[in-house]
C-alpha cells in the first residue's frame, strides 16, 4: 500500500484510503465551470454497478476484520450511490439511456436535466428502406447526418443521395460510429454506415450434431460474476495480458472476497462459466483460501448424484416402454416433401431427419424443436405427420389458442390437399354438434390429423389408434393441461415446438433428459425487426401507424386487457381519423372474433387493437408494425414471440414497446425491456430463452433442494455435474477420465492479441471457443471461422489452437500434465490412466531412443524434441496414443 501511494500506481486502491488524506473528497464533477457540459451514459446501470461495489466493499471489510488487516477507521468514505445522485444538482447535464423511463432521483420537470434515447433504424443493405426512412426525416425538417467508417464509403454513400435526390437534405462524414442515433426533440438524426450495410455473414462449416452449440452462456463480460470449477464463485474483472519467464499470455483476472485475485491463463477458459442462480440476484462471492468451495462442490455433487439417479429411473422407464417403431420414408413421404414450395434450410433439413431417426425407434420419442418465430417448424411438423399417417396412425396438433389451431387447420388442409388424408379442428370455432361428429370419427379411426386447443384434452375425447403428438407452444398451457398431456404421452411419440422454450423445458433439454433439434438459419428475404423501447407517446404512435399505412401495411395494437381496450381503440381512432380500426379479445364470441380476424387478413381493417390472443403463431405478412402497450407488464418470451408477429414478409417490420410515463419499471421489467432489445438478430429466441432462464432462474426440476444446490454452484456447472454424474452411473465416463484438469505448460507464447481481435467480447467468445476444441475437426472449423471473421491468423493465435488441441488430445489418455524440461517434452499421467503393456511397447517401437518410459502409480513419459517443433511434436505423439489406447481397448 505504501509503495502505491508513492508510486501512484494504483489509484482504484488508494481510493480506499482517500478519508485519511481528505475531509471531504471531491467529485470530478466539482472541478466543472459553471458553464461545463454533463453527459451520462445509462444512469441506472451506474447506479446497479455502484450498489454492487458497495455491497462488496462492505463484505471485503468484514473479511480484512476477520484476518486482522484493518481496523474499524479504515472502513472509507465510500464513493457510493448517494454522491453520484448529486451529479443531477449540475447544469447543463444529459442522460443517456437505453430507453426513456423515468430515472431514479431525477425530476423529469428540471429544467436542467435532458433525457434523451432513440436508437436509429437499422438498414441490413437494404437501400430502398433507406432512401424512404431519409425521405421521411427530410420532410419533417430533420437535420440528416451519416458518418462512414472509408473514403470509399463517403463516395459511394454520395452517389446514392444524388441518384435519390436527396444530396441537399443529407451532410456526410467520415469517421467511425459504433451505431446510429435519433433525438425527435432536437430533430437530429445520425446514421451510421454499420447500421446501413450488410454485415457478412460467417460461413462455417456445421457440425451434424449441434448439441455443442447450446451447451454456454458465453457472452461473459467485465463486471460478470463467474464460477471457476476447481475455486469458486468470484467477479471477473477483464482479460489482461502478462509476461512470465519471457512467455507472453492472456489471462482472465477474477477477483475473489477480500482482495484476492485469481489469473486463468485463457487455454483453461473452459473451467470457467457465468454464473446464473436466480431472479438475477447476486451471488456470495467465494474465498480463495479454506475449502469453502470445495465441501459446497462435494454437497453438491452428492445430491445430484442422488438426482441422476431418479433422471436415470425416468428415462429407463420411458426407454422400457413400448412404442410404435415407424417405417423407413415411402414414396408418398418422398413426394409430399418435394411439394414444399420454398427450399428448406440446411437446419431444417437436419431437424427432420433428427425426428424421423427418432420415431424410427421402437422407443417413444420426446423430442423438443427449438426454432425462432417464421423459421419453420411447421414444415419440420408436417413432415413428421406426414410419417405417422402413412403408417395407419394418427396424428395431434396441440396448440394454446383457438386462433392459432384455424390457422393450421387452413395450413395443414392445404399441405395436405393432394393426399387421402382427413384433417379436422376442435376448438370454439366448432358447434356442440359438429365436435361431437368429430370425435366419433376420431374414436373410429375415420380421421387421421386432429388440430385442437386443450379441448382435446377433455375426458370425452378418445383416439382409435394415436401415433405423434405435436405440442406447440408448450409454455401457454396451465399445469392441469400438463398433467392431462402427461397420460396423453404414454406410449406416443411427442415433438414440441417453440420459439422460447420456458426454462424447465430448456433445461431438461440441456441436461439431456429430452433430445433438442435446434433451428438457427433464417429463411432467405427476412430481415430484422426494429425494435424501439420508450414511454408511451402520442406523437411516436400516431408516427408509427401513419408510417405502416402510407405503405399499404396493416398495425397490430397490443393492450392486453380486456377492460379498457375499447377506449385505446377509440383512442388510436382520434389520432388517426382516417384508419380503419377494429378490436379482438378472447372473451368474444367465436364467430364474431374469426369474422373479424378473417376481415383483418383480407386488409378490410388497417389496425387491430387485440390481447395478446394474436402472440401465437398467427401469420399475416401484411402486418409490419407491432405496438404494445404496457410492455413492462410482459415476460421475456411472450415479448418476443409478440413481436415475432411482425416481419414475415421482406419488408422491414418496427416494433414499440411502450410503458405509461413517467412509471418507475421494476429491475426485472427494465431487465426484460434491454433483452428484448438487445435481441434484435434472427436466431435470437434460443438466447432469449436462455436469457429467461439468467433473469428467472432455472426453477427446480426434481425439488427445491436441487434448486438450492444449483444456486450454489451455479447453473451452467451445475448441468456439468448433472451430465457427469448421469454419464458415471450409465457407464459411459471412462476410467482414465478424472476430476484432475490437464495443463500444458509448452514454453510459446499463445494468444489472441487486441490488434487481431480488439472487442473484447469477441475475444472471449473466441477464446470460449478453443478452449472447446476437442478434435482436428474441431480445430479446422475455428481455424475457418477466424480466417473468414478477422483475416489471417496471427502465430501466437495458431499457437493457442494447437495448445488447446493438445489439452483435448491428452485428457483422452488420462495424461494431467504436460511441461518442458529444455529439449524434452514430459507427458505425466494419473492413477486412472489406461497405459498397457502392448500399448506402451508400441510406443516405444514407434520413437526408439526419442523416448523414455517411467513407470510406477504416478507414471510418465519424456519425449526428446531437439530441434523439432514442440507444438506439432506434442500433437503427433498424443495422437499416436489415442489411436493406440482405442486398438488396445
Amino acid at each position: 500500500i505504501l509503495e502505491c501511494i508513492e508510486t501512484r500506481t494504483n489509484i482504484q486502491l488508494l481510493e480506499n484510503y482517500i478519508h485519511y488524506f481528505y475531509e471531504k473528497p471531491e467529485m470530478v464533477w466539482d472541478y466543472l465551470s459553471d458553464d461545463g457540459l454533463i453527459i451520462v451514459d445509462d444512469p441506472e446501470r451506474i447506479l446497479d454497478v455502484l450498489n454492487l461495489s458497495e455491497t462488496e466493499y462492505r463484505e471485503d471489510f468484514k473479511i480484512f476484520l476477520e484476518r486482522g488487516e484493518a481496523v474499524p477507521d479504515d472502513y472509507g468514505a465510500f464513493a457510493g450511490q448517494d454522491d453520484f445522485l448529486k451529479i443531477y444538482e449540475k447544469s447543463p447535464l444529459f442522460l443517456f439511456t437505453p430507453f426513456l423511463k423515468q430515472i431514479k432521483g431525477v425530476d423529469r420537470l428540471e429544467s436542467n436535466i435532458n433525457i434523451v434515447s432513440k436508437q436509429a433504424t437499422v438498414f441490413n443493405g437494404r437501400m430502398d428502406f433507406l432512401e424512404a426512412e431519409l425521405s421521411r426525416y427530410a420532410s419533417q425538417g430533420y437535420d440528416i447526418t451519416i458518418a462512414c467508417s472509408t473514403k470509399d464509403r463517403v463516395e459511394n454513400m454520395r452517389h446514392f443521395l444524388r441518384k435519390c435526390k436527396l444530396e441537399e437534405e443529407v451532410s456526410l462524414k467520415h469517421g467511425s460510429l459504433s451505431s446510429g442515433m435519433e433525438f425527435p426533440e432536437e430533430k437530429l438524426v445520425i446514421l451510421s454506415d454499420n447500421d446501413i450495410f450488410l454485415k457478412s455473414k460467417r460461413k462455417t462449416k456445421k457440425k451434424k450434431d449441434k448439441k455443442h452449440t447450446i451447451k454456454s452462456f458465453t457472452d461473459i463480460k467485465s463486471g460478470d460474476y463467474v464460477v471457476h470449477e476447481n475455486h469458486g464463485i468470484g467477479k471477473f474483472l477483464g482479460v489482461i495480458q502478462m509476461e512470465i519467464q519471457g512467455i507472453r499470455k492472456d489471462y482472465l483476472k477474477i477477483k475473489y472476497a477480500g482482495e484476492d485475485l485469481l489469473y486463468v491463463p485463457v487455454e483453461q477458459m473452459d473451467l470457467i462459466q457465468k454464473y446464473v442462480g436466480s431472479e438475477g440476484s447476486a451471488p456470495r462471492v467465494n474465498k480463495l483460501s479454506g475449502g469453502e468451495w470445495k465441501r459446497t462442490k462435494l454437497k453438491a455433487k452428492a445430491a445430484i448424484k442422488d438426482m441422476a439417479k431418479e433422471l436415470i429411473e425416468l428415462s429407463a422407464a420411458r426407454q422400457a416402454e413400448k412404442g410404435h417403431s415407424f417405417s423407413k420414408d415411402s414414396v408418398w413421404q418422398r413426394e409430399f416433401e418435394g411439394l414444399f414450395p420454398y427450399e428448406e434450410t440446411v437446419d431444417q433439413l437436419r431437424c427432420v431427419e433428427e425426428i424421423k431417426r427418432d420415431m424410427e425407434k421402437p422407443v417413444p420419442m420426446d423430442r423438443l424443436l427449438c426454432g425462432d418465430v417464421g423459421y419453420g417448424k411447421t414444415e419440420v411438423a408436417a413432415r413428421a405427420i406426414f410419417k405417422c399417417v402413412t403408417d395407419s396412425k394418427q396424428a395431434a396438433v396441440l396448440v394454446p389458442t383457438t386462433l392459432l389451431a384455424n390457422q393450421h387447420y387452413h395450413t395443414f388442409k392445404e399441405r395436405f390437399a393432394d393426399f387421402p388424408i382427413s384433417v379436422d379442428m376442435l376448438s370454439r370455432f366448432r358447434t356442440d354438434k359438429q365436435q361431437k361428429e368429430i370425435i366419433e370419427k376420431l374414436k373410429r379411426g375415420e380421421l387421421d390429423i386432429i388440430i385442437g386447443t386443450h379441448r382435446l384434452l377433455s375426458d370425452d375425447v378418445g383416439f382409435h389408434d394415436l401415433g405423434l403428438l405435436v405440442i406447440d407452444e408448450e409454455q401457454h398451457f396451465g399445469v392441469q393441461h400438463k398433467e392431462k398431456i402427461k397420460k396423453l404421452k404414454k406410449n406416443v411419440d411427442v415433438l414440441t415446438l417453440s420459439a422460447t422454450p420456458i426454462p424447465r423445458t430448456l433445461h431438461m433439454s440441456l441436461v439431456g433428459i429430452r433430445d433438442m433439434s435446434l433451428i438457427e438459419e433464417p429463411p432467405e428475404e427476412r430481415y430484422p425487426v426494429q425494435t424501439y423501447v420508450m414511454e408511451q407517446d402520442d406523437i411516436v404512435l400516431k408516427e408509427a401507424i401513419e408510417r405502416e399505412l402510407d405503405r399499404g401495411g396493416q398495425v397490430y395494437v397490443v393492450f392486453n386487457r380486456v377492460r379498457g381496450i375499447q377506449k385505446i381503440a377509440s383512442h388510436i381512432r382520434e389520432l388517426v381519423p382516417d384508419a380503419r380500426v377494429s378490436v379482438a379479445h378472447g372473451q368474444m364470441n367465436e364467430r364474431q372474433l374469426e369474422d373479424i380476424m378473417l376481415e383483418f387478413v383480407d386488409r378490410n381493417i388497417d389496425i387491430l387493437v387485440a390481447t395478446t390472443i394474436i402472440e401465437s403463431g398467427l401469420d399475416i405478412p401484411n402486418v409490419n408494425t407491432l405496438i404494445v402497450l404496457d410492455a413492462d407488464r410482459y415476460g421475456l418470451a411472450q415479448l418476443y414471440q409478440l413481436r415475432g408477429r411482425v416481419g414475415r414478409s421482406n419488408r422491414m417490420a418496427y416494433a414499440y414497446l411502450m410503458y405509461q410515463k413517467d412509471k418507475v419499471l421494476t429491475e426485472l421489467a427494465e431487465k426484460r425491456l434491454r433483452a428484448i432489445r438487445e435481441f434484435t438478430e434472427f436466431g435470437a429466441g434460443f438466447h432469449i430463452a436462455m436469457r429467461d432462464l439468467e433473469i428467472r432462474g432455472a426453477g427446480n426440476i426434481l425439488g427445491t433442494e436441487q434448486h438450492g444446490h444449483m444456486m450454489m454452484v451455479g447453473y451452467e456447472l451445475y448441468c456439468k455435474l448433472v451430465d457427469e454424474a448421469v454419464r458415471e452411473l450409465t457407464g459411459k465416463r471412462t476410467e482414465r477420465e478424472s476430476d484432475e484438469e490437464t495443463s500444458v505448460e509448452i514454453q510459446v507464447e499463445a494468444y489472441i492479441s487486441s490488434n487481431y481481435i480488439e472487442d473484447e467480447l469477441i475475444k472471449l467468445e473466441m477464446y470460449k471457443k478453443i478452449a472447446s476444441i476437442k478434435d482436428e475437426e474441431d480445430k479446422g472449423e475455428i481455424i475457418d471461422e477466424l480466417l473468414d471473421r478477422f483475416g489471417d491468423i496471427p502465430k501466437e493465435t495458431l499457437n493457442l489452437i494447437d495448445v488447446a488441441l493438445i489439452k483435448a488430445l491428452a485428457s483422452r489418455v488420462g495424461i494431467i500434465r504436460i511441461h518442458q524440461e529444455q529439449y524434452k517434452l514430459v507427458f505425466s499421467f494419473n492413477e486412472n490412466n489406461g497405459l498397457k503393456a502392448d500399448m506402451i511397447a508400441k510406443i516405444v517401437e514407434k520413437y526408439g531412443h526419442n523416448i523414455l518410459v517411467h513407470g510406477g502409480i504416478r507414471p510418465f513419459i519424456k519425449l526428446n524434441i531437439r530441434g523439432k517443433n514442440r507444438l506439432s511434436e506434442a500433437i503427433s505423439f498424443l495422437t499416436n496414443m489415442v489411436q493406440e489406447s482405442i486398438m488396445s481397448g
